[in-house]
């Protein structure tokens, strides 16, 4: 195959091209400048999905005729309930990739992920369980208050209820 120059094609602009780029640029340098020296260098540098809020009193801390305090505490809960929720669903993935990855041997082989994940799920059920998809940071408040108190009473719940006289009865 022979050896084909490279055709140059003269790149010269037009006066009226320099014009109109040289008014734009006039305008557009300070913008440019103040982006690029003082918003650039004091913003914070993280994806928008991530996005951090800070951490607010929870209902316990809240006065009770202080909405604001209470709006805020919901809010926090529901980001944590999701949280969990998700960290839930990844644990429950682990177990079933490890269940189909390890075919016979799943029972030996996935029982620290498979406890790992029991755990987990109880302890959500412990907190976010029975209170429904509307459930707010004071009814979870107010669960865990009467549980305690029934531990109390009666030993851990599932144990079944301690008599008069100190035994349990099923």
């Amino acid at each position: 195959m022979p050896d084909v120059e490279k055709i140059q094609i003269p790149t010269t602009e037009s006066l009226l091209v320099k014009a109109v780029s040289s008014f734009v640029a006039f305008f557009e340098a300070p913008g440019d400048w103040v982006r690029k020296t003082i918003v650039e260098p004091n913003q914070k540098k993280y994806p928008y999905y991530h996005q951090q809020f800070r951490r607010v009193p929870t209902i316990d801390q809240c006065y009770d005729d202080d909405v604001i305090c209470k709006f805020e505490a919901d809010q926090q809960f529901e980001r944590d309930r999701k949280v969990d929720s998700q960290i839930l669903q990844i644990l429950r993935a682990r177990v079933e990739d490890c269940f189909i990855y390890e075919g016979y041997e799943a029972n030996e082989k996935c029982k620290p992920l498979q406890d790992q994940y029991t755990e987990a799920s109880t302890n959500w059920f412990i907190k976010y369980g029975d209170l429904g998809i509307y459930g707010k940071a004071e009814a979870c408040y107010f669960k865990q208050k009467h549980r305690l108190i029934w531990e109390r009473r009666h030993g851990e719940v599932g144990t079944g209820m301690k008599g008069q006289n100190g035994k349990t009865t099923e």
